[in-house]
């Protein structure tokens, strides 16, 4: 049974994703900070069929989930793709007066955690020809307006880290597809139906994850684009 991991779980995007794959025979392993979120997910997810198992640790500690990747492969075997949903709001309001030290915290998770992942789990990605999946934000495009955008609300950190991580997709990419192995991400513009900002026109998490699901599946492209459909 090919092993599925969800890195920074919750009821949004990581639910969809778990509950996409787990019904095509996955084993899914749910990765967060908080047991009780963990194991509600856990819940959810055997009650439609879905294999699923949790395990605590912290995407901005590489050593922290580096131990927890390692503990899923000896509980449930060798890791067939991995996929990344957390997020962590290390705020930079604004890059002009923001210590830079506080600024350097908010490639935490995006670089630091997802480097930490693929490194730790790359000769089972490798071997499985697997995949690395990623969730990102829209923000981090190089665009004039949705830099003037991410102004407007202080959202300089968030930009940043979208930004760095979608190159680090694309680096991954470069290097690991000539391996065999898939990365890729869905950048996200817009909101998401469950989060707290969501509109009446927000995405489903379904739809995010049936396109990952079908990336994966094709192996083509490595960075894909849904936008909320305002009116």
């Amino acid at each position: 049974m090919p092993v599925l991991i969800v890195i920074g779980y919750g009821p949004g995007n990581g639910h969809a994703i778990a509950h996409r794959f787990g019904r095509e025979g996955w084993s899914i392993a749910l990765v967060g900070r908080r047991a009780e979120r963990l194991q509600a997910g856990v819940a959810q997810l055997e009650a439609t069929g879905v294999a699923a198992h949790a395990f605590v640790g912290d995407a901005g500690d590489p050593d922290s989930l580096r131990a927890t990747l390692r503990a899923i492969r000896a509980d449930l075997g060798p890791v067939s793709a991995v996929a990344l949903t957390a997020y962590r709001n290390v705020v930079v309001d604004d890059v002009l007066i923001a210590d830079p030290e506080t600024v350097a915290h908010v490639f935490d998770i995006g670089v630091a955690g997802l480097l930490a992942a693929v490194q730790t789990t790359l000769d089972d990605l490798r071997t499985a020809s697997g995949a690395v999946l990623v969730v990102n934000g829209a923000l981090g495009l190089h665009d004039d307006a949705i830099d003037g955008y991410a102004v407007s609300f202080g959202g300089d950190g968030v930009a940043l880290e979208c930004s760095a991580k979608t190159k680090l997709v694309g680096l991954l990419a470069a290097r690991l597809r000539p391996e065999g192995v898939y990365v890729g991400e869905v950048v996200i513009n817009g909101s998401v139906q469950g989060s707290p900002h969501a509109g009446p026109t927000a995405i489903d998490p379904a739809e995010i994850a049936e396109r990952l699901w079908r990336m994966a599946a094709e192996r083509v492209e490595t960075h894909v684009h849904i936008a909320e459909q305002r009116p």
